[in-house]
């Protein structure tokens, strides 16, 4: 079994229901256990073109024998189930789920990118993954220096 870490955001309806719903969703998933969850952080949005509600997010680690790909797509059936539209770039999300790191992987192609290209750079990742991996490393990434060097005013722990 290999372990992986998402981060799952929502800024629509019952915040808190959702993210439950979507870790018991991914604990569903066949070979797959949800082994370890961060605190739930409140964070303003950012790069939306319009008026938003503010995003709960959390971190989750799971162990899975899914590829990343068979886990990606799983998680994109997750946010279809659960009503997730995509009208438009940096839309509202009832959720959304993003596959930050996999145990072993790195590659970036044209359906997914190992680590998450943008994770170092947001600090609405980086305070839950300190929950799960206070040292500040995960799965031989660091990441613990990068989040000095973020404006974490905006992200708040529940």
């Amino acid at each position: 079994m290999k372990r992986a870490v998402l981060c799952l955001g929502t800024n629509i309806g019952d915040r808190m229901k959702n993210l439950r719903n979507a870790i018991d969703a991914l604990s569903l998933l066949y070979g797959t256990a949800v082994t370890e969850t961060s605190e739930i952080y409140e964070t303003e949005p950012f790069e939306t073109p319009d008026e938003q509600q503010n995003f709960y997010n959390c971190c989750v680690m799971l162990q899975t024998e899914l590829s990343p790909e068979m886990l990606m797509g799983a998680c994109l059936g997750i946010e279809a189930s659960m009503g997730r539209l995509r009208p438009y770039k940096y839309s509202p999300r009832i959720i959304d789920i993003d596959m930050i790191l996999y145990e072993g992987e790195e590659r970036s192609d044209k359906n997914l990118t190992l680590p998450h290209p943008r994770f170092l750079e947001r600090a609405f990742v980086l305070l839950p993954m300190f929950d799960i991996f206070p040292d500040g490393s995960a799965f031989d990434v660091e990441f613990g220096n990068a989040v000095h060097s973020l404006d974490a005013s905006g992200v708040k722990r529940l």
